[in-house]
């Protein structure tokens, strides 16, 4: 069932980043709820739409976990996009959790959460 997951994972980065509107309506369930890097929330309709604005040049996933319960999976990984919003570049790094459910024997993406990368602290260099 992992590989299953990683696969329809893989799929929705590729509609993501493609902005394949009709892979996502069927990829996202309905009551599909994101929240952001800055804590913003998008419904279905919501995140569909802001591929008006918002455009992907890349879309790397890494350090990628896939956890599968009875009827709910969770991948957890670490995203690093670029991207451009209203014509202004954005870059991120930030890991993400996305929570699968299984609806009558479809998996859906129900609801993902973003958060930014913690920095990294410097090592001290010992004398």
């Amino acid at each position: 069932m992992k590989d299953t997951i990683r696969k329809l994972q893989q799929e929705f980065d590729q509609a993501e980043l493609r902005a394949d509107r009709e892979k996502l309506r069927r990829l996202l369930a309905d009551d599909f709820l994101s929240i952001g890097p800055k804590g913003f929330v998008l419904d279905k309709e919501a995140w569909i739409v802001r591929h008006d604005q918002f455009k992907y040049v890349a879309l790397d996933a890494s350090e990628v976990d896939v956890r599968v319960y009875d009827s709910a999976a969770i991948v957890r990984c670490v995203q690093r996009n670029r991207a451009t919003y209203k014509n202004e570049e954005v870059v991120l790094s930030v890991r993400v959790s996305h929570m699968w459910v299984n609806v009558q024997g479809q998996w859906h993406v129900a609801g993902s959460q973003f958060s930014p990368l913690a920095q990294e602290q410097p090592t001290a260099k010992t004398a």
